[in-house]
């Protein structure tokens, strides 16, 4: 395809995730909704024909400046152990270690996407004292000691592009591969992740929200209260747009009763504290809201949960709406 974007994708340290949540892209699946734009994939570990001497070909073209890449799609933590060998991940046939591959053809390519919270902060690999060295492309965590050099930038001028989230809403990575073929640059915030998603939080939007202005919070995984409070729900800090342009079109995390986790966010698997209960001194959550003080939210918290109607309250500790809202019949002129 003459003036294509040609995408190449790796699977470093992965669980496939980030491709399995790629492939649900519109309502057309990941390959044909980047053809609507003129975006080929080259290759494609899982979705490509080419294996063995055909995939290896792709692979060392690449390497080697031979093909163009627009875009390097990394997918999975980079395992670096043993003592930086990269040994714990080999790519099948090459006798080179995928951080090899890794390190090589990005420097060929026009921008380098991190895709998934392990590509770009080393995410789920690390937890645990990270037997294998894992790392980001550019980050270990919130530091910049990934594989690549901090001051690494791909050939269009950006550092690594971190598409992050566990896995990544599939239209956050459609939307900014179209972006970098259309304009040559995406808007990036201090950690790297395009600020079109990252510029939210997936608090906004939140079916729950009735439930958390008053502190009407849910006790159990079954109940419709705000998950905050006790279960552990870190959507007032995580970036991303998650309820406001939804999964498949209709669900989020949150809708389906599952606290956010802030996936989006280096070190997120490394909690301090189960998933799904809520860390506390004195009571009063850790996390708290990014965008307002502590001694704000404490005393917002003690007014609203003394304004909570009788239907928020009761509705919050059970699975379905008990008390409906009041009927009133309008008032005539």
């Amino acid at each position: 395809m003459s003036g294509s974007f040609n995408v190449l994708w790796l699977q470093a340290g992965s669980c496939g995730g980030c491709t399995m949540s790629a492939l649900a892209a519109d309502d057309v699946g990941l390959v044909r909704s980047l053809e609507r734009f003129g975006i080929r994939l080259l290759w494609h570990p899982s979705l490509s024909v080419e294996s063995g001497p055909e995939a290896l070909a792709i692979l060392t073209d690449a390497a080697e400046g031979r093909v163009a890449v627009d875009a390097l799609c990394v997918e999975g933590s980079v395992l670096t152990g043993p003592h930086g060998t990269g040994r714990f991940q080999m790519m099948s046939g090459t006798n080179r270690s995928m951080a090899h591959w890794i390190a090589t053809i990005a420097v060929h390519a026009r921008h380098v996407l991190a895709v998934g919270t392990c590509a770009a902060f080393g995410g789920i690999p690390m937890a645990g004292g990270n037997p294998t060295d894992a790392v980001g492309l550019q980050f270990q965590g919130f530091d910049g000691a990934g594989l690549l050099p901090r001051t690494f930038t791909g050939q269009g001028g950006l550092p690594v592009i971190n598409v992050a989230g566990c896995a990544p809403h599939p239209g956050w990575l459609v939307e900014t591969l179209v972006e970098l073929s259309m304009s040559g640059t995406c808007a990036l915030d201090s950690l790297g992740r395009p600020r079109a998603f990252a510029d939210h939080l997936a608090h906004h939007g939140c079916g729950r929200n009735e439930f958390y202005e008053f502190k009407a919070s849910a006790a159990r995984a079954s109940d419709r209260g705000c998950l905050m409070e006790n279960l552990g729900c870190k959507a007032t800090q995580a970036p991303g747009d998650c309820n406001l342009r939804r999964w498949n079109g209709y669900g989020s995390c949150t809708d389906a009763g599952y606290a956010c986790i802030s996936c989006t966010t280096p070190g997120f698997q490394d909690s301090g504290a189960p998933f799904l209960e809520t860390a506390k001194i004195a009571g009063i959550p850790v996390g708290l809201p990014v965008d307002m003080p502590k001694a704000w939210f404490v005393a917002l918290a003690a007014l609203s949960k003394s304004a909570t109607p009788q239907r928020v309250r009761t509705n919050a500790h059970a699975d379905h709406v008990i008390v409906p809202p009041a009927r009133r019949p309008p008032k005539l002129p």
